[in-house]
């Protein structure tokens, strides 16, 4: 995910201070992940520095000096252009749980206990989001939604590799 391409698309709603910009993130997309603070300002500073966006106000507080930010003409034609733009799918070539079987068949483990431990795993954090998608928002069934179906191929991907785990296992130690 872009932060900035995001925290711009938020500023197109009217300008903010860091601290609304960080709330309506976690609010919209960080519930997982919420921003740190600093990684706000930061971005927010490379957006100023780049024209992107504008300081609208500066009001002083008990504590530091706060900062309006808004988007420019340049900062909308980038999320534009950013929204426009496709994501590249991601092809998992080099996947971490291929790499474990492997070496678990290269070293003389049980690449099935493995492979077993992890289906495991999978399905318990799919009960998990499949809970959390039935007390969620919209917004959070399509997130769960969007996980369900990765771990699903995830799924599909574990029991292919055991039912070819023999063959693999001669390709590996020939």
């Amino acid at each position: 995910m872009s932060i900035g391409h995001t925290l711009l698309g938020l500023l197109e709603a009217g300008p903010r201070h860091g601290y609304d910009l960080k709330r309506a993130f976690d609010e919209r997309f960080g519930q997982d992940r919420p921003l740190h603070y600093g990684q706000v300002y930061s971005t927010m500073s490379r957006l100023l520095k780049n024209g992107l966006v504008e300081v609208d106000g500066v009001e002083a507080g008990g504590g530091p000096e706060r900062k309006r930010y808004a988007i420019t003409e340049a900062g909308i034609t980038d999320v534009s252009r950013w929204l426009a733009e496709p994501e590249k799918p991601e092809p998992y070539l080099q996947s971490t749980l291929y790499t474990k079987v492997v070496l678990a068949l290269l070293t003389g483990r049980s690449a099935a206990d493995l492979l077993d431990s992890q289906r495991a795993e999978h399905l318990r954090l799919m009960r998990a989001l499949t809970e959390r998608k039935r007390h969620g928002d919209l917004a959070d069934q399509l997130i769960c939604d969007h996980a369900l179906f990765h771990l699903e191929a995830d799924l599909r991907w574990l029991e292919l590799t055991a039912a070819r785990l023999d063959r693999l296992s001669a390709e590996v130690l020939a």
